[in-house]
């Protein structure tokens, strides 16, 4: 098959290109679309002292976009080197652009839309008369206008000379959606400056100068604002506030999230990266967190001029922010409702260390009792067992005091397990409620969920979740502390196993140790477990041991210990949590709310699903009409 003849290109000499098809080249770096306008446009109101901004926009921008500021303003004799090309009065040396702390700071951006456009620059200052306008090019005429101290720029027929880029448009309502996008942005990193956006007339959006928290529970949803965590940690040069959406508030899309450096909306992947393995504990894999965060650095940390739009940056110690930025949320998330309250282990504060030593410094839990449970039957095994006195319970289960599922016998004033022994007093009076924020068991619900009462009404408890998120964590602190305990079996367990599964047994000897397991060779077709960890010990051992060898030949033995060192704790926790259809009695299920308030993320399983909700007492009024 013969190739289609191609057209010769005529040899031209080199020669320098005119003005206008170099700013219509920037053009294409630059405004690739209406919301690219409208982003340096915003940018440069706003690094020209702007406290009040309008956006309106006709036909999703393409026909119009007009944005007006009360800034400073532009003298008239800089009117037209406004319009020039690389002109600029952010930066002058090498190390003012290694010192940005503006915005924009290029000088390309009204060059580049007036070569594509038909623009018209109107500004007064404040100490002038009336203002002054000029239309086109930096070649138009600067002539008197009328006009309030500030800046309109008005931008009409987009991509009107090159109707070639114009075709590649998309709707109106795509275009006027990525113009919103831009505005909802800047204006998510600006609490103290108003703005407006209209489209084809009509107001769409208005937020007034407040607070961060009021801008972005007004640009992420109700659904964000209910379910959010505050940040706000430094360390060294470094500090990084706002708030991150608990997993509840997670999305399908990623358009929840908003990350700001020094002021400027980017989209980094290290960022990104870091925000998402915080959250890897607590949410789904096909999740993406809501997040307004703002990280706060030296300038001279950071460069940003890596990419035409300005969205992406690049940081001198990559490393250091990775880490802060990962151990900022990962404190976050771990300081949840049920471990902020009364004497539960809080989470530290970042210190102000040098970046090369950043760590994380979360108190780990101080019990560490056992959840192995040889659960009782309750109440004829209806599942459904009720307290005779809640208040018996609180000296039983005050904070500080060791509790633990595995109960053995009760006698007497004294309750005895398997390792310690806790007094009950005959006569308990009330204790304050912020001690126990989960508060007392009242019953267990169709052997799935566990009802107890606080001071603020019913809290409903998913057993098998919160068992699953305790137990998770204790075996990720055994394994970060070196304590793995090991159980040894009486019996071992033996089972048959194919050759790759003896070869992987005999392979990763050091790994198996390391995760608590002891499982030995008995011949060419059979596995012994001889011990596993004394936290799992109440576990299917085969099922435990199949679970572990399937990773570790997968992913081999390095990576299981380092990259799914987490998803494979979290079955190991999952099989070895109490089930449904279980019957708890009450010391029992108190133990598992004691234990959760002294567990770190004991909000969200290893799934990113609550493990308990608040039904408050004013709810519950409403629903049976009380007062009314």
């Amino acid at each position: 098959m013969n190739a289609p003849d191609r057209p010769t290109r005529p040899i031209r000499p080199i020669q320098a290109l005119p003005d206008q098809l170099i700013s219509q080249i920037a053009a294409g770096e630059v405004i690739e679309r209406p919301s690219a306008v409208v982003k340096e446009l915003l940018e440069n109101a706003l690094d020209a002292g702007a406290t009040q901004i309008t956006v309106r926009l006709e036909q999703g921008g393409v026909k119009r976009i007009a944005i007006t500021d009360n800034g400073r303003g532009i003298p008239p004799d800089q009117m037209p080197l406004a319009l020039a090309r690389h002109a600029t009065s952010k930066i002058a040396s090498l190390t003012d652009l290694e010192n940005v702390g503006t915005l924009g700071f290029r000088g390309e951006a009204l060059a580049s839309i007036a070569s594509v456009a038909q623009l018209t620059l109107t500004t007064r200052t404040a100490d002038a008369a009336h203002a002054w306008e000029i239309t086109g090019s930096q070649d138009g005429n600067v002539v008197p206008a009328s006009g309030a101290p500030g800046t309109t720029i008005d931008v009409q027929d987009l991509y009107f000379n090159t109707p070639a880029r114009r075709k590649f448009l998309k709707s109106e309502q795509t275009e006027y959606g990525h113009c919103a996008e831009v505005v909802r942005r800047i204006a998510l990193a600006r609490p103290d400056v108003t703005f407006s956006l209209t489209h084809n007339g009509k107001t769409v959006d208005h937020w007034n100068v407040g607070e961060f928290a009021k801008r972005s529970a007004h640009i992420l949803g109700d659904e964000f604002a209910n379910a959010r965590l505050p940040v706000d940690e430094s360390a060294g040069p470094l500090r990084i506030h706002g708030f991150i959406g608990l997993p509840t508030a997670s999305k399908a899309r990623a358009d929840g999230q908003y990350f700001y450096v020094n002021g400027r909306f980017v989209r980094d992947k290290l960022l990104v990266h870091a925000v998402r393995a915080a959250y890897q504990d607590v949410l789904h894999g096909d999740r993406y967190p809501s997040y307004a965060l703002a990280l706060d650095l030296d300038p001279a940390l950071v460069d940003v001029n890596v990419h035409p739009s300005k969205i992406e940056v690049r940081f001198r110690d990559s490393r250091s922010v990775h880490q802060f930025v990962f151990h900022a949320v990962s404190r976050a998330l771990a300081a949840t409702s049920a471990t902020s309250f009364g004497n539960a282990p809080a989470p530290q504060a970042a210190g102000n260390g040098p970046l090369p030593w950043m760590r994380d410094q979360v108190q780990q839990p101080q019990h560490q009792a056992e959840f192995g449970a040889q659960l009782r039957p309750n109440f004829s095994g209806s599942g459904f067992g009720v307290a005779q006195n809640t208040a018996d319970y609180g000296a039983m289960f005050r904070p500080g005091t060791q509790t633990n599922l595995d109960m053995a016998s009760t006698s007497g004033s004294e309750t005895t397990t398997g390792a310690f022994t806790m007094p009950v007093a005959a006569n308990t009076q009330s204790l304050p409620a912020d001690d126990f924020p989960l508060g007392f068991a009242l019953a267990q619900l169709h052997g799935i969920y566990v009802l107890a009462q606080n001071s603020k009404g019913l809290v409903v408890v998913d057993m098998h979740a919160a068992h699953e998120r305790i137990l998770y964590e204790q075996l990720k602190n055994a394994l970060d502390d070196n304590s793995m305990f090991v159980q040894p079996l009486l019996i071992p367990v033996t089972f048959y196993a194919d050759a790759v599964e003896v070869g992987t047994v005999e392979e990763h000897q050091d790994t198996l140790s390391a995760l608590g397991f002891d499982i030995a060779a008995m011949s060419p077709t059979t596995l012994a477990v001889r011990a596993v960890p004394a936290l799992l010990k109440n576990a299917d051992a085969q099922t435990l041991a199949r679970d572990v060898l399937r990773d570790v030949r997968e992913f081999g033995g390095s990576r299981v210990l380092l990259e799914r060192r987490n998803e494979l704790l979290g079955t190991l926790a999952c099989h070895t949590a109490v089930r449904a259809n279980r019957s708890l009695t009450v010391p029992e299920m108190n133990a598992l709310l004691r234990q959760m308030e002294a567990t770190e993320r004991a909000d969200q399983c290893n799934h990113g699903r609550p493990t308990w909700s608040q039904l408050a007492l004013s709810d519950m009024d409403k629903l049976f009409l009380r007062g009314q």
